[in-house]
């Protein structure tokens, strides 16, 4: 059965998603970049920016087994750009230029929906304006029998853990403090309906799984 799955979704060690002061020339807050040192460590960090060299070993093998089986992608509007509110046109397209990494149907959760975006490399972004479980099922329709991924920011995936929607959260821990910024496990809980069902550390990160029960 198709799973809802998030992958290397890194936080710090105090929690945080994102630094704080998010905007376009920090899309990730100031100091957030740091999230992501170890991706591009890896040799499939390099290949994902057109590079060769890299690491290989478990971070490389984590990066890479996120892609796979992936038949849609789910994301929040802060993770597609940095415009709020209404649109004020529609030349923004994203952070990745016209070959986004996706190759596939991508659906922006925004309420301020636009006409759907079709990018070289099979990506059309699908800008919706719904609940969890009605952007879900569409993804699932989409992704024709394979997984679906959820993309960030920490809010979107606060949304969908809160209703229980998804199957594999793959937590990265990195060894940095950002202070304040966005948290990922922010007003949720205890998470019951979810069990801690693997974990392993490398030299640069921990890896957590959460399963749902």
């Amino acid at each position: 059965m198709p799973k809802l799955r998030v992958h290397n979704f890194a936080v710090s060690l105090d929690g945080f998603a994102a630094g704080p002061d998010q905007g376009p020339d920090a899309p990730l807050g100031i100091g957030g970049e740091r999230l992501h040192d170890w991706v591009f460590r890896t040799r499939y960090g390099h290949e994902m920016i057109g590079e060769s060299g890299g690491d290989l070993g478990a971070d490389n093998d984590l990066l890479a087994a996120g892609d796979r089986g992936i038949g849609a992608t789910i994301m929040g509007r802060n993770m597609f750009g940095p415009i709020r509110g209404d649109w004020p046109d529609h030349s923004w397209t994203g952070w990745w230029g016209d070959n986004p990494p996706y190759h596939h149907d991508t659906f922006v959760m925004t309420h301020h929906p636009r006409p759907a975006l079709a990018m070289q490399g099979g990506t059309t972004f699908h800008f919706v304006s719904d609940t969890p479980e009605a952007v879900l099922k569409q993804a699932f329709e989409a992704a024709g029998g394979r997984d679906v991924r959820l993309g960030g920011g920490a809010g979107t995936i606060r949304q969908f853990l809160a209703a229980g929607l998804i199957d594999e959260l793959h937590v990265v821990q990195v060894p940095i403090l950002l202070g304040s910024g966005e948290r990922l496990f922010q007003d949720l809980g205890t998470l019951s309906g979810y069990r801690l069902s693997d974990m392993i550390s490398t030299k640069a990160v921990a890896h957590l799984w959460f399963t749902r029960q």
